[in-house]
């Protein structure tokens, strides 16, 4: 959620080099505007919070204590909000600084606030300051009013220590404010560091981030879907159907691994941004290359020919409609259960139209295995596939996808001595030891990766489907495009609802059908 400020451009009142110490004016703090800090919070300051006769704060560059570039001797309470006057200092820093003014690379400020009192309201969910001591104020490159929040609200000392707050002995009593109704919420003394300045717009995460960042976890996920929580406000959703009204304690139990292994396999190319479709070259024709006859005599000589491949680009996406109801009164939070069911369906879907581009170029390139226990039937026809394969471009295959049916039925295959052919725990066969067996997909059968994905299905291979066939290939074979777009979100007023929605660009190409076979029934193909 973005706090919209106007921005509040500096003045610049005197030159670098002048006797008079250059000074910037302008308005520090706007009163009673609310900004949203990292954690979520929103927090507005009331007017007359500040002390205006307080010590000077300083001057310094992006919150960064070390970039010391002058003080602030001047404080007013403006209508609008805290106005002030900052003086350079003459320094070599401070002379850059005045120049990035001039250049208009920095052209407002925010600030650094000790939070001494504040209250609460309820209603709007806003922790309303109305006692703070400016520690400084900082240029920044990007104007805090034009975009302005909050960065970060962290409590600092106790009570007890935080009573060092510089003061006069004329100080004058700060003035009494008013604020928004409250639910009798008694002022918070507990002092809170508070830095205002220009926050970016958190981006929600592609499908892909989302998913590469789940699958590694850690403090990488954690901050990913605070991230999320940053990017879309104040959005608690749930299950509408199965946790309103009751509050529940555990995570959201997901029965989908979204998982896309073919195309992780294959590693999706970036999609051109234009156009809605482009060309894939590729050698139709190889040029020729032979002994010479004799000196003298012409070399060997073919045309060489290079043609492409029209590939047209496919939109995924879905969305979710939630009601601002259901966001407010149900718990706990499943904004991130949302995303992740979305960006899971896009990767399934995606995984499913590779299989499906793969199926459709099928024709009759297989190797009849009637029974797929049957090991030597099995390692048979993998061997004269591969010959087949390497027959035509010399690339032996180095995947073999199948379906979770079929990748069981590796599991029991044998050989005619009775010995398992594929991995099993622990084991040793007459392929040696291997590997993971039930517990994983991972193997290595006959010297190629083994990669299974439950989006082989139904498709038609000839009279059969896709789920019943090992398919042995070369991954140059096939490849895949992609144009993440990521995620949307969009408030309507109109219904009190929050529609998320998530969507991207993706294509699949068979290149080389004859470095495909499939090993299995045999199929009658048209």
């Amino acid at each position: 959620m973005k706090i919209q400020f106007d921005a509040i451009p500096m003045k610049l009142d005197a030159a670098a080099g002048e006797e008079t110490l250059p000074t910037i004016t302008g308005l520090a703090v706007p009163w009673d505007t609310p900004a949203i800090v990292s954690s979520g919070e929103k927090v507005a300051f009331a007017r007359g919070s500040f002390d205006v006769n307080q010590k000077p704060a300083k001057l310094i560059e992006g919150h960064d204590l070390t970039q010391l570039v002058g003080t602030v001797p001047e404080l007013v309470e403006l209508e609008e909000g805290l106005g002030y006057l900052a003086q350079f200092a003459r320094t070599t820093r401070s002379a850059d600084a005045i120049e990035l003014i001039r250049a208009g690379a920095y052209d407002a400020v925010s600030v650094g606030a000790d939070v001494i009192e504040s209250t609460y309201d309820p209603d709007t969910r806003t922790t309303i300051v109305t006692k703070a001591t400016l520690l400084e104020l900082s240029l920044v490159a990007i104007p805090a009013f034009a975009a302005a929040s909050i960065d970060s609200l962290a409590a600092s000392a106790p009570e007890e220590e935080a009573e060092e707050t510089p003061s006069t002995d004329q100080q004058e009593e700060t003035p009494k404010v008013d604020t928004p109704e409250t639910e009798s919420v008694e002022a918070q003394t507990v002092p809170t560091v508070i830095h205002a300045q220009a926050k970016r717009a958190v981006r929600l995460p592609s499908p892909g981030e989302y998913i590469a960042a789940m699958k590694r976890g850690g403090s990488e996920f954690a901050q990913l879907n605070a991230n999320i929580q940053a990017a879309t406000g104040d959005v608690l959703l749930s299950d509408a159907a199965g946790l309103l009204p009751t509050p529940v304690v555990a995570p959201i139990f997901d029965d989908i691994n979204p998982l896309r292994p073919i195309v992780s396999a294959l590693g999706p190319k970036a999609m051109p941004a234009a156009g809605s479709s482009f060309l894939r070259p590729y050698i139709k024709v190889h040029s020729s290359v032979g002994a010479q006859t004799t000196e003298l005599t012409a070399l060997s000589t073919a045309n060489f020919e290079v043609d492409d491949i029209s590939i047209s680009k496919k939109t995924f996406g879905g969305k979710l409609v939630l009601s601002e109801q259901v966001i407010d009164f149900s718990s706990p939070s499943i904004l991130d259960a949302a995303i992740q069911d979305l960006a899971g369906q896009y990767a399934l879907a995606t995984e499913k139209e590779v299989v499906n581009t793969m199926a459709a170029a099928m024709t009759n390139a297989e190797e009849q295995v009637t029974d797929l226990t049957d090991g030597d039937a099995i390692v048979e026809q993998m061997y004269l596939a591969a010959s087949e394969i390497a027959a035509v471009g010399n690339y032996l295959p180095n995947v073999a996808v199948v379906s979770p049916a079929v990748w069981a039925k590796l599991g029991n295959a044998t050989d005619g001595a009775g010995h398992k052919l594929f991995p099993q725990v622990n084991t040793v066969t007459g392929m040696g030891t291997l590997p993971a067996g039930v517990s994983g997909w991972n193997g290595n059968p006959l010297g190629v990766q083994l990669i299974v994905s439950n989006q082989i299905g139904t498709q038609a291979i000839g009279n059969k489907t896709a789920a019943e066939y090992i398919w042995l290939m070369n991954s140059r074979a096939v490849e895949c495009f992609e144009l993440q777009r990521g995620f949307l979100e969009l408030r309507d007023p109109a219904t009190l609802g929050l529609t998320i929605s998530v969507r991207g660009y993706f294509a699949a190409a068979v290149l080389d059908k004859d470095m495909i076979r499939i090993l299995g029934p045999d199929a009658t193909f048209a």
